[in-house]
């Protein structure tokens, strides 16, 4: 004899879509929406979205920005910001041979009290030597606190992203030796001001 077959609950039609927006800071675009059963489940969830998407620029799909939503309002998730990252395939398009590579790895705080981990790249144009590496590490480990200290964290992060630090960082290096490319590679928020 067959067995009665149960009827099968369909989960999506009791999940609701919610729309997803970005900080104030960064123009408190919809960047997105994302589905869930209850609005407590978004909470936490990481949103990543190209500077691209945002600014409808082309030219910067190479920088991804991560958010994690952090409040629920009605149907709208909103965000704050969690750290941005240079895309690896850009990264690799930009390594050549015959050329240094110096990188660092830094923790600042800002001026309003926030505490992120900031990674910038550099390329030269040719083969540099130990002491001028040296050398341009040092100009970016500075420009990089001078920032951090003078501005507060929207600013800071900004900066970072629209390629304003990484220019000022070209300016003050690019004595010690010819440079090719300065990038910020990645920021992560690492700690917030205790409010």
């Amino acid at each position: 004899m067959a067995r009665k077959v149960q009827k099968k609950l369909d989960k999506w039609k009791s999940k609701s879509w919610y729309s997803i927006e970005a900080p104030d800071f960064i123009g408190k675009n919809n960047i997105g929406t994302t589905l869930a059963e209850q609005p407590e489940q978004l909470i936490g969830r990481i949103v990543e979205v190209t500077v691209g998407d945002l600014t409808n620029d082309f030219s910067k799909h190479n920088t991804k920005l991560k958010f994690r939503i952090k409040d629920i309002n009605g149907n709208i998730a909103q965000t704050r910001f969690i750290g941005h990252e240079i895309t690896t395939d850009y990264l690799r398009s930009i390594v050549k041979r015959q050329t240094s590579r110096i990188d660092t790895n830094l923790k600042v705080t800002t001026k309003d009290g926030y505490t992120l981990r900031v990674k910038p790249i550099c390329f030269t144009v040719k083969r540099a030597r130990t002491s001028q590496i040296e050398g341009i590490r040092q100009v970016m480990d500075n420009t990089v606190k001078e920032r951090a200290n003078e501005l507060n964290f929207e600013q800071f992060v900004e900066e970072a992203i629209m390629g304003k630090l990484s220019a000022t960082i070209y300016r003050n290096a690019k004595n010690i030796y010819p440079l090719r490319r300065v990038e910020i590679r990645k920021t992560e928020v690492e700690g917030m001001p205790a409010a």
